[in-house]
């Protein structure tokens, strides 16, 4: 992805979300029919998998960029690992959202919302609620709850969704996931799963016609970007990743 946003984490991803109201199609033809075309358009992803509650289509393991479109009951997702720049998975997305509506039979009316996921992922040892909340929570009045004699952090993933004006069409949403242990797990030092840090960037419906998500996709990317430059590096990659250098 961008060679900035690459500096700042061990993995970048853009994910895509289409959310649908009522369950696909359960037939068999239609999703090998789009994931054959898809593979046509991107011949690296040959791996067709089955999962419990999922079909899917992807890159081979350990190849980047890793492409990936997956199909629920209720919903058709996409995303890129690591690519070349953030065009590339926004071909990616674009593509599914023009292509897997007809494919699958998918009504404009049943298009609950559409949204795109940025997610960094930031290699640290040590305790991952202790440095997010070190580095997020330090001096202020949500900090002073754990000001404690004794006490440590042991569930620290602070999350904020606000709709981006008055009408609710469009929210983003800003998580950061430690991926927390129970028990005795929790006095283990977590090193084997990153720090996440993610914003999701989502259009509601309803949506008057199909040709529509791709052009939403377009303003989601927009949106979406100002916010990772203006508010997700300053405010959440930089002090979580100076936290984690410095040992915190």
């Amino acid at each position: 992805m961008s060679a900035s946003y690459r500096a700042l984490c061990s993995d970048f991803y853009v994910n895509q979300k289409v959310s649908l109201k009522l369950d696909l199609p359960r037939g068999r033809e239609q999703t090998l029919e789009l994931f054959e075309r898809l593979r046509r358009q991107y011949p690296s992803m040959s791996h067709f998998r089955r999962y419990r509650e999922e079909l899917s289509l992807d890159t081979p393991p350990g190849e980047s960029p890793h492409r990936w479109v997956a199909v629920r009951s209720n919903s058709i997702r996409s995303g890129v690992v690591n690519g070349d720049s953030l065009g590339d998975a926004y071909a990616l997305h674009r593509t599914v959202a023009e292509i897997a509506p007809y494919f699958l039979s998918v009504s404009p009316l049943d298009v609950d919302f559409v949204e795109l996921l940025y997610g960094f992922d930031l290699s640290a040892g040590g305790n991952h609620d202790s440095i997010v909340a070190g580095a997020l929570l330090g001096g202020s009045p949500l900090g002073a709850l754990a000001d404690i004699p004794g006490a440590g952090p042991i569930d620290c993933q602070p999350v904020l969704g606000l709709a981006l004006g008055g009408g609710g069409e469009y929210e983003a949403y800003f998580e950061v996931r430690t991926r927390p242990a129970s028990g005795e797990d929790r006095e283990r030092e977590r090193g084997e799963e990153p720090i996440s840090v993610y914003l999701t960037v989502r259009r509601n419906g309803p949506f008057g016609e199909l040709s529509e998500l791709p052009e939403t996709i377009a303003t989601l990317a927009e949106r979406g970007e100002d916010l990772i430059d203006s508010r997700v590096v300053p405010t959440l990659l930089v002090p979580i990743r100076e936290a984690i250098v410095s040992g915190l």
